[in-house]
């Protein structure tokens, strides 16, 4: 366990990221200047309002202490390369997909060290592990971020090799997500048995509350209808993996997956429970 939580769950995580950054180039960053419009509005929802709703559910549904926390970490994580896999079978706007994706992915190495610094003083009160916002932001640049990086220099100087390369890494990381989560519920097994009637309900509001805001706001913004879409799903679907990752660095353990990840993981398996009727349901409209 303790190699799974100080190796393999990094080590997950950056080859997820760097699946991320070798689909990247420079062009889907210009993007963001030419369709401002679309962009703010899912960025703004990824970076405020699922926290927001977040917050509001943990509240409706009485959800308390660290799984609460939890649930607001999960609400921090902006979805990764499974939402690009969502679009693209919604289909949807990719590269609007892309853009938001590697953006707000990069931002977050400041928003959620400093987001989860808040929410674990709020909800575990004297429980609160000590939080270091500095490290965790580090820590967070090298195994989000750095990974990004590296995967657009290999996109740059061997775009033959990343073509080839980038639905092997896809592949991959949908196994090594799918490890992840199983393996974060095996540790907590009889604290998901007991929480999964509490967590359940306040996960699966946020994930269709979040869909369907997504989908209501960008159609009275007027965008288009492959746009609609895209917000919608990258607003739904946050990035559990991070979650279970960034959880034991900021408990402060080592030898388990802690119960501040169980959100992450209970998220990892509803998320396509909802997700996926979802995109059949777009996917034709």
């Amino acid at each position: 366990m303790d190699i799974l939580v100080n190796v393999f769950l990094p080590l997950s995580l950056a080859i997820i990221m760097l699946s991320l950054g070798v689909g990247l180039t420079l062009g889907d960053f210009k993007r963001v200047a030419e369709r401002k419009w679309a962009f703010a509005i899912g960025a703004v929802f990824q970076v405020l309002l699922v926290p927001l709703c977040a917050f509001v559910a943990i509240n409706i549904f009485g959800l308390t202490g660290e799984l609460a926390a939890g649930v607001m970490l999960l609400s921090f994580c902006p979805g990764g390369s499974t939402s690009n896999i969502v679009t693209r079978l919604a289909r949807g706007d990719v590269a609007l997909s892309v853009s938001l994706t590697a953006v707000v992915s990069l931002l977050s190495i400041i928003t959620v060290p400093i987001f989860i610094g808040w929410a674990v003083v709020h909800f575990m009160g004297e429980n609160m592990p000590a939080v270091s916002v500095s490290s965790l932001a580090i820590a967070m640049f090298l195994i989000t971020t750095l990974p990004v990086i590296i995967g657009m220099i290999i996109r740059k100087f061997a775009h033959n090799f990343a073509v080839r390369a980038e639905p092997i890494l896809v592949k991959i990381a949908s196994v090594l997500f799918g490890i992840i989560i199983l393996a974060a519920l095996a540790s907590n097994w009889t604290l998901f048995k007991d929480n999964l009637p509490t967590l359940g309900p306040v996960l699966l509001t946020i994930l269709i509350v979040m869909m369907f805001s997504g989908l209501a706001i960008s159609a009275l913004a007027g965008l288009t209808w492959g746009e609609q879409k895209t917000i919608a799903i990258e607003v739904g679907i946050q990035n559990g993996t991070l979650g279970i990752t960034l959880a034991p660095l900021i408990v402060g353990v080592s030898t388990g997956i802690p119960a501040l990840a169980l959100p992450s993981a209970v998220y990892g398996i509803l998320m396509y429970v909802v997700a996926f009727p979802f995109v059949l349901w777009i996917r034709n409209k």
